[in-house]
This record gives C-alpha cells, structure tokens and sequence, in this order.
C-alpha cells in the first residue's frame, strides 16, 4: 500500500471513493457533482488530499482543509473527510492515511490537526485513539447551518 498526496491527475480514482463516502453518510449519490467538488479544490489549492492505493486500486483517503487558531496564532488542519473501502477496512489504511496527514500538518509548521465524528461511531473513535488523537472533553461544538 502507498499513501500519496492526491493530484489532478488522480481525480478519477477520488471521485469514485467520495462519492462512496458521501452515500455513506446517507447523502445521494452524485459522481459528476463529487468530482467537481473535488476537482474544485485540487485546482483552487482549498484542500490537501491523501490517497492510499495497492498497485492502482485505491483503497481510502483523507481530506485536510486549512484553518487557523488565533490563540496560538499558527495555522491548524481540519481533518475533515477519512473514508476508507469496507473491504480495505483492518488493513492499516486508516492509520496509514492519518499518519500522512499528521506528517503533513507537522512539515508545514502547524499547531494541530482537528477532527468531528459521530457520538455512535466507536470504530472511528477507537482508530484515532489508537493514532494518539486525543477527544476534547472541555469544549462543545455548535454549529449554525445555513
């Protein structure tokens, strides 16, 4: 397995793994909408995106959007779509994807990465605990939907 970070010229492999993202998360399918999003972002540098494949079989990514923390006053990453394949799942591919995001953010000069996930998906949160993320228990999220 190789994790690279994802360019123009791997949009077609993305697509198909966002668009099975997306529907994971009970949103409707939409390839043609999935790969403009993504092609948007690639083109536009909006977003830092990691691929795992084997061989050319791609297995998951990781979606990274930039921020900033004004009280550390240093830029921070928010870790914002993992997504890997049920048959990949086990395999290491996660952690392999957060590590390439954490040594990203880490090379760039960033104070931290961020991620949210579902009160009820314990998997998820046994994965990132397992790669040392650590839950903030001192904050509360709130969000305003437009």
């Amino acid at each position: 397995m190789k994790v690279i970070q994802a360019g123009l010229e791997d949009l077609e492999a993305l697509t198909g793994l966002f668009d099975d993202y997306r529907q994971f998360y009970h949103q409707p399918g939409n390839w043609a909408g999935a790969r403009q999003f993504l092609q948007e972002r690639l083109e536009r540098n909006e977003s830092a995106i990691f691929l795992a494949r084997k061989e050319l079989q791609p297995l998951g990514f990781t979606q990274l959007y930039p921020s900033f923390s004004s009280t550390r006053m240093a830029r921070w990453w928010i870790l914002n779509d993992l997504y890997v394949t049920p048959k990949a799942r086990g395999h290491g591919v996660g952690e392999a994807l957060l590590e390439a995001a954490v040594a990203f953010a880490r090379m760039g000069g960033a104070a931290g990465l961020q991620l949210e996930t579902a009160h009820s998906n314990r998997a998820a949160q046994q994965l990132y605990e397992r790669c040392g993320w650590q839950a903030d228990l001192e904050y509360r999220t709130y969000t305003y939907r437009l």
